[in-house]
């Protein structure tokens, strides 16, 4: 079945308060985290900031919402072609690609950057397994990390240069800390996105991964992938020494890693049958407490 190639206008809106601005709409339905951090930043920057997370939780769910990678491939496609038109004709009557345009406009936006951030997500829609570490890292580089950059050019353009090398580490460690989250939902799948060459150092290869009866070699990965991220995390906090506070509110959803990477550990090859995301009241308090004290 081929989906319509064009997303639905104010996707993810259904249940939203009335009159809760699209793209926070948007945020609230398909990504808490990213909404409540959009909450604790500058009221003048919240427009901007809700406009790209917005875009970037669409085009991090269109696996979820495609039966086959062709559609997903269209979707992706049409967020190119919204970014490629600086008219708007492409995002007329979706107001979430409108926003992103005037986020763009506004805050000079790399397109490039944006359009690394769509290539990226093809591979979300197949099922070829992540080769190495350094793919992975690459990819994180491409998301998670962009978008820590891209918030921070938003935030204060003057400080974000400084922080590259705290945000390209967080981002790593924010998509392991992610990728342990989904570990049920992408072996379900028969997705691979704990590396092959850490899976070999544990035991394991792509065939062996996904029919988890090896629960110690399971384990030995989780624990590589804890490994991976807590490395990257604590590389990420000693880049952000001196950070400016004005530069908070991109990290903040960096707080979120290290107790996934607590309940994961205790959790061992069980990750892959249940959920450890912390409650949401305690990720809200951690959130918040970044956001106040830069400490994540």
């Amino acid at each position: 079945m081929i989906a319509s190639p064009e997303p639905t206008a104010a996707p993810g809106t259904a249940g939203a308060p009335a009159g809760l601005d699209p793209c926070l709409a948007t945020l609230r339905e398909n990504d808490r985290d990213r909404y409540l951090a959009c909450l604790l930043a500058p009221e003048a920057a919240r427009p901007s900031l809700a406009a790209l997370y917005a875009f970037h939780a669409e085009i991090a769910r269109v696996r979820d919402v495609v039966r086959e990678p062709l559609p997903g491939e269209i979707r992706l496609q049409w967020w190119r072609d919204v970014l490629d038109d600086p008219s708007g004709g492409k995002a007329s009557g979706h107001p979430v690609a409108k926003a992103l345009l005037q986020a763009v406009a506004d805050h000079r936006l790399p397109l490039q950057v944006l359009h690394d951030m769509i290539d990226a997500r093809i591979f979300d829609l197949y099922d070829d397994p992540m080769e190495s570490r350094h793919a992975l890292e690459g990819y994180a580089g491409e998301t998670a990390s962009a978008l820590i950059q891209l918030a921070g050019l938003m935030l204060d353009p003057a400080a974000v240069a400084g922080a590259a090398d705290a945000a390209g580490h967080a981002g790593v460690a924010q998509t392991v800390a992610g990728l342990l989250l989904l570990a049920p939902i992408h072996r379900a799948r028969g997705q691979v996105f704990f590396p092959l060459d850490l899976l070999a150092a544990t035991g394991l290869d792509r065939e062996r991964f996904l029919e988890g009866q090896d629960k110690q070699a399971l384990a030995r990965a989780v624990d590589a992938m804890i490994g991976l991220g807590r490395e990257h995390l604590t590389k990420a906090r000693a880049a952000a020494r001196g950070l400016s506070p004005g530069l908070r509110p991109a990290f903040v959803t960096v707080a979120l890693a290290e107790p996934v990477f607590d309940r994961a550990a205790r959790a061992g090859a069980a990750v892959f049958d249940q959920p450890v995301a912390p409650p949401q009241w305690r990720r809200q308090w951690r959130m918040w407490r970044a956001a106040r004290s830069g400490r994540w």
